[in-house]
């Protein structure tokens, strides 16, 4: 693995589940978490492109230099994103609406030099597919708390993960980070 010590790295996100991802793929960096407007309309896909983007470019004008890198994930469900419940009643739709269905999770990433400005994003999906989920259980799981602050009401990497009977594609781009895209755009940038 390449020393990242050359350059400084910054991660634009306040996202715990992000740091521990970007902490074990070997990586030493700073945590920038800049407040972006999130109103977006779109395509999942497309959403998270432009909600890293902004992310990233927020987060680099608060720096000479160093690598910024920045994302965003949406749950989408027959082309319709699913953000973080509002409340207890709107996690247990999304949950009953997930339930034994395939649905869609992407994570948009922005990687750019604060020094130069130049950036690469990419947009990564991952399909997930739900076994049918009874009302007690999705009752249970919003007990837990664990939904309120998640995209599409769940944690994959939680008690969520005892929902899922397929997955197409990477699981940390579901948890909101793709690490193998991550470690590929940042090498592109001499991490």
């Amino acid at each position: 693995m390449t020393d990242n010590t050359q350059k400084r790295l910054i991660l634009a996100s306040g996202s715990p589940r992000r740091r521990e991802l970007l902490s074990r793929m070997g990586y030493t960096f700073e945590i920038c978490a800049p407040d972006v407007d999130e109103h977006v309309s779109g395509h999942a896909s497309d959403i998270v492109f432009t909600l890293a983007q902004r992310k990233a470019h927020a987060a680099a004008e608060r720096f000479d230099d160093g690598v910024i890198v920045a994302s965003d994930t949406l749950v989408s469900l027959d082309g319709a994103p699913l953000g973080k419940p509002e409340d207890a009643d709107d996690a247990r739709r999304m949950l009953a609406a997930l339930s034994g269905r395939e649905h869609e999770v992407f994570t948009g990433v922005c990687v750019i030099d604060a020094s130069t400005g130049i950036s690469e994003t990419r947009s990564v999906r991952t399909g997930v597919t739900f076994r049918a989920l009874t009302a007690e259980e999705i009752d249970a799981y919003i007990a837990t708390g664990e939904p309120m602050d998640k995209a599409g009401a769940y944690a994959i990497q939680g008690g969520a993960g005892a929902f899922v009977s397929g997955l197409d594609g990477e699981l940390e781009n579901v948890i909101g980070f793709p690490v193998v895209e991550v470690r590929e755009m940042l090498s592109h940038f001499g991490l």
